[in-house]
C-alpha cells in the first residue's frame, strides 16, 4: 500500500471539502439591512392602476405590497419599475401559485415540481431586486363561514366551526376530510422539513427573507390536517430550529394571532416582542377581531377585543423595521378604498402616537 499516495488522497479530499464549504459560504448573499422605522404599506392588485399608486401617495403611504397569481422575473421587474416611477417602493410581490401549497404540506403528487417553482420564484424576486416574500403554509386555504355584519352594517369575514370551509384560488375545501383522510402531526413536520431544507439554501443564495404567515385560523386540526407547524408560538420555534437560517422569519398576522388566543402560547404583544428580539419579525398584518376562537368576526381596527394602541406601542418599542399593512378590511359603503382609507388613516395615527410617546420617554 502506498501510504504517501493514500495520505495525499485524503489531503486532496479534505482540501476539496474545505473548498466546497468556502464556495457554499461565499455563494450566500447577505441579507439587506432593514432601515429604521415602520413601513406602512398599501396592498394593491397585480393589475394596479395609476389611481392605485396615487391613492397610496395621497394617504402618505411609502410602500406597496402586491399580490400576483404567478409571475416571472420580467413581470416582477416591470412591476417594480412602474411602482418606483410613481414615487413609491415595493415592499413585496406575492405569488399565489406557490403560497398555500397542498402538494408540499401533504406530500401529494407534484410536490417536487411545486418546490422547484418556489425556488425559481425566489430567484426571480432576487434578480428583480426584491428581497422579501410571505409564505402561506396551509394545505386547504383560509377557512371562513358566510360573511357577517360588523359595525354600521359593514360586511366582514366570520368564522364558526360548524359552518366553516376552506377557500383558496377558487377551490373550496370541506370537512370532515379535505384530502381524503386524517394526517398525523409527524407527517406534517416531515413534509415541512423536506420543503424547507431544499428552499433555504436558495433563499440564502438569493438574499431573500421568507416571512411565514400563521395558519388562519389557527385551529389545531381542520379538515383532517393538523396545523401544528405554524399554528402556535412553539411551532414557529421548532420550525426555525429545523431551518437553521437567518432567512426564515415571520409575517405576523396580528388578526390570526388574536384568533388563536391562549392556544398560541403567547399573546400578540408577547409574540411581537419575542419575534422582534430574535430578529425575525419582518412583516405585520394589522387587524382586529371580535374575540378568540371558537368564533370570531373580523371587525374594524378600533372595534375588536385587542387594545390596538397598546399593540402599536409594542411594535414601535420593539424597533420593528418591516412593512405593515391593513388586512381583511371590512367592506364599507363606497368602493374598496373606503375601508382601506379608514384603516390606514387609523394606523398612521396610532403609529404617530407611539413614536411621539417613545421620543418623549
Amino acid at each position: 500500500m502506498n501510504t504517501f499516495a493514500t495520505r495525499r488522497g485524503f489531503g486532496q479530499a479534505a482540501l476539496g471539502a474545505a473548498t466546497a464549504l468556502r464556495m457554499r459560504a461565499s455563494a450566500k448573499r447577505p441579507l439587506e439591512p432593514l432601515s429604521p422605522g415602520v413601513k406602512i404599506s398599501l396592498q394593491i392588485p397585480a393589475n394596479f392602476t395609476d389611481d392605485d399608486l396615487a391613492f397610496a401617495k395621497q394617504m402618505g403611504v411609502g410602500h406597496v405590497s402586491i399580490g400576483t397569481d404567478s409571475g416571472t422575473y420580467e413581470d416582477f421587474a416591470s412591476i417594480k419599475q412602474r411602482v418606483e416611477a410613481g414615487g413609491l417602493k415595493v415592499g413585496n410581490i406575492g405569488n399565489a401559485s406557490v403560497h398555500n401549497m397542498p402538494e408540499v404540506v401533504l406530500n401529494l403528487p407534484g410536490r417536487d415540481r411545486k418546490i422547484e417553482s418556489y425556488k425559481q420564484y425566489l430567484r426571480d424576486l432576487s434578480r428583480a431586486g426584491i428581497y422579501y416574500t410571505t409564505y402561506g403554509p396551509a394545505a386547504s386555504g383560509v377557512w371562513s363561514s358566510p360573511a357577517e355584519k360588523t359595525r354600521g352594517g359593514a360586511t366582514a369575514r366570520a368564522f364558526h366551526m360548524n359552518t366553516a370551509t376552506g377557500h383558496w384560488r377558487g377551490q373550496i375545501f370541506r370537512p370532515p376530510f379535505t384530502h381524503g383522510r386524517q394526517y398525523t402531526e409527524d407527517e406534517i413536520w416531515e413534509n415541512y422539513t423536506y420543503f424547507i431544507r431544499q428552499v433555504i439554501p436558495v433563499a440564502e443564495e438569493c438574499g431573500v427573507r421568507i416571512g411565514v404567515h400563521p395558519d388562519d385560523p389557527p385551529v389545531p386540526n381542520l379538515g383532517g390536517v393538523p396545523r401544528c407547524v405554524f399554528g402556535n408560538f412553539a411551532g414557529f420555534e421548532r420550525a426555525f430550529k429545523i431551518a437553521n437560517s437567518p432567512n426564515l422569519g415571520v409575517c405576523l398576522c396580528c388578526g390570526t394571532w388574536m384568533e388563536g388566543g391562549k392556544m398560541m402560547g403567547k399573546d400578540v404583544f408577547e409574540a411581537v416582542r419575542a419575534f422582534a428580539k430574535i430578529g425575525k419579525l419582518w412583516k405585520i398584518h394589522l387587524r382586529n377581531v371580535t374575540g378568540p376562537l371558537p368564533d370570531f368576526v373580523e371587525t374594524y381596527i378600533d372595534d375588536g377585543y385587542v387594545d390596538m394602541k397598546k399593540l402599536m406601542r409594542t411594535i414601535v418599542e420593539s424597533d420593528f423595521r418591516g412593512i405593515l399593512i391593513a388586512d381583511h378590511v371590512p367592506r364599507m359603503v363606497g368602493d374598496n378604498r373606503t375601508g382601506t382609507a379608514f384603516s390606514i388613516g387609523y394606523i398612521r395615527a396610532l403609529h404617530d402616537m407611539a413614536v411621539n410617546e417613545l421620543r418623549k420617554g
